[in-house]
């Protein structure tokens, strides 16, 4: 088959996609979407390894534990700062334009983050008991449970900070981008207190305060900036306080350098949230909005605008799915020499340079098995319509097997 026979397709669907937009569709609000959902699973898949028991039972592991010069590259790859930024964007706008009631608008959010969550637990209850009857050791799967559940943590805190919109409105419309400065603030209060002459005497819970405005703090960006009270000006200050902020924290004051957990570390800085991660936030913000009217007219382009709109279609799929399709190729990989052997970048030990290039050509072999996956699990985004009471049915149902897999991922059974 030649190259214009499989290009010539691809083309007319993508012109196809492309006229089927509608005029008023703010392009690079989804491309910068579409560019942090794609950051989460290239994230994870690069920056997440496994090491094999003797049992030949998969456990986490990570590159940055042996090569901490990897840190910068969590820089690049943690984006959720943006994609607080957009979903604070979008949320002002969708806001505003609700035919009814405030309730009915944060019920119909809530109901599309939590039928693929739902969804992906629901099937993964039914499958661990298949897999451990098929000789899939229990370390395997706690570990694969660990790994499906840890980003549905994004999940419960985008729910919160969305129903906080109203809230942030007002802010916004008062403070306009100083709205988000009180979060800052707070999360600069907490660090100095777990981090500073008194952290021998502040007790270990207190680092959750840091949850809601540690990720509060871009959504909140995103709402001033949807409301049209941040423009260039206050985008170059985003961009070079964050910088600046981001450097002293690093080099003045220690903070880690890694955006992600590192494995036996003492500190870490996203679980929960360090003020550096605000830092890296404000400065991420501050690009986005300044590259926003460069990144429309790239998207003009149908073969560009094309794949950001299949993204953005299939954002709840991937974020939920990637875990698994990563283990898809690393559960049967660790029947392949167990006891200290292995597949290289696959189930051994990421300490080595080899290994890095390993997992690297690997990475082509995830993204097959999720956009596979995905062609199935798309649905728990878009399911279809059936009768009330078979839905109410499916949902109960959905939510016992979700509560079990809960339980066992979070070591509770």
């Amino acid at each position: 088959m030649s190259a214009s026979a499989v290009l010539t397709p691809l083309r007319k669907a993508a012109e196809r996609i492309d006229r089927q937009t509608p005029a008023h569709r703010d392009r690079a609000v989804d491309g910068l979407r579409a560019l942090a959902l794609l950051a989460v699973p290239t994230g994870h898949w690069l920056l997440g390894g496994f090491t094999l028991d003797s049992d030949g039972g998969l456990h986490n592991a990570s590159p940055l534990s042996a090569f901490g010069a990897l840190a910068p590259a969590s820089w690049v790859l943690q984006m959720l700062g943006v994609f607080f930024l957009v979903g604070g964007y979008a949320s002002a706008l969708s806001y505003r334009r609700r035919p009814g009631s405030a309730g009915a608008w944060l019920k119909g959010r809530i109901v599309r983050l939590g039928r693929p969550v739902l969804g992906v637990t629901a099937v993964w209850a039914l499958a661990a008991p298949v897999l451990y009857a098929a000789g899939v050791p229990e370390a395997s799967l706690r570990t694969g449970a660990t790994l499906v559940i840890q980003p549905l943590w994004f999940v419960g805190v985008y729910v919160v900070v969305t129903a906080l919109t109203p809230y942030c409105v007002r802010a916004a419309g008062r403070l306009g981008g100083w709205a988000a400065a009180p979060l800052l603030g707070s999360v600069a209060v907490v660090d100095f207190l777990r981090y500073g002459p008194l952290a021998d005497s502040v007790p270990s819970w207190l680092s959750l305060v840091n949850i809601l405005p540690g990720w509060l703090f871009a959504y909140q960006l995103g709402v001033s900036w949807g409301e049209r009270r941040i423009g260039r000006r206050g985008a170059w200050l985003l961009l070079a306080g964050g910088t600046l902020l981001f450097a002293a924290l690093l080099v003045v004051f220690h903070y880690p350098a890694s955006m992600v957990g590192v494995p036996g570390a003492a500190r870490t800085n996203s679980h929960p949230p360090s003020l550096l991660v605000l830092a890296l936030a404000s400065a991420q913000s501050g690009a986005a909005i300044l590259l926003r009217d460069r990144l429309a007219k790239l998207l003009a382009r149908p073969v560009l605008w094309a794949p950001v709109v299949v993204i953005n279609l299939c954002a709840m799929t991937i974020l939920c799915w990637h875990q698994t399709a990563m283990l898809a190729a690393a559960v049967p990989g660790s029947f392949v020499g167990g006891g200290g052997g292995g597949l290289a970048g696959l189930t051994t030990a990421p300490d080595s340079l080899g290994w890095i290039a390993a997992r690297v050509a690997w990475m082509p072999v995830f993204a097959v098995l999720l956009v596979g996956i995905a062609r199935y699990a798309r649905r728990f985004e878009h399911p279809p319509e059936g009768a009330r009471g078979g839905r109410a049915l499916r949902r109960t149902v959905a939510g016992l097997l979700a509560a079990g897999f809960a339980v066992f991922a979070l070591g509770l059974a």
